[in-house]
């Protein structure tokens, strides 16, 4: 038989193989939980996505390029689901370039209350998350943080806006700190998201 970590046999003497059959199920909760909330609101499931990105993102990350980046899919994939957010009435385009071929996307007022009706989809996992005891929650951030820093490093996460690969970002003297906000960070304060990320040379 295969040494595939989806197959049981293999999988169950090996706890690394475990951890990835674990992922995969975790990842398959946030597809059902952007299906449900898009069979809903007659939308898809990276319409939604996008929707939620545009609203809380700096204007330059809203272009269809970075996009597609972002959420792994291609150019095509993210034009055709902003033609079909500008035809709902969600979202419009600003050609404030110099280019007139290249424009950002931002949310209209309808699309605003949108998000606000889709962006709680995660709640059923913010529900479990509560209940954990906060050293389980650390250790399993920790480990999250590694992971994507690590993925991102491999070239199989192509984008990544957290700390470890930010400018500001010293880790000499065994001690995380970051130059722009003048402050040590502690693992918990690790940014997955960071609206100041400026990419490490």
């Amino acid at each position: 038989m295969s040494k595939s970590p989806f197959n049981p046999e293999y999988q169950n003497d090996d706890l690394s193989n475990k951890v990835i059959a674990g992922l995969e199920r975790i990842s398959e909760t946030f597809k059902k939980l952007l299906w449900e909330q898009a069979k809903q609101l007659k939308v898809s499931p990276i319409q939604i996505q996008l929707l939620i990105f545009i609203a809380y993102h700096k204007q330059e990350l809203c272009n269809v390029s970075y996009l597609a980046k972002e959420f792994n899919v291609t150019k095509p994939t993210v034009s055709d689901a902003v033609r079909v957010l500008v035809a709902k009435g969600l979202i419009l385009k600003n050609f404030s370039s110099s280019d007139n071929r290249s424009y950002f996307v931002e949310l209209t007022p309808l699309g605003k209350s949108f998000v606000k009706e889709t962006e709680h989809f995660a709640k059923p996992l913010q529900d479990l998350f509560d209940k954990k005891e906060s050293f389980e929650l650390e250790k399993l951030f920790t480990t999250i943080t590694s992971l994507i820093y690590q993925l991102n490093n491999s070239g199989i996460l192509t984008v990544q806006r957290m700390c470890f690969g930010c400018r500001f970002y010293d880790s000499t003297s065994n001690r995380s700190f970051c130059n722009l906000l003048q402050k040590e960070l502690k693992p918990t304060t690790i940014r997955l998201d960071c609206p100041e990320f400026e990419e490490k040379t």
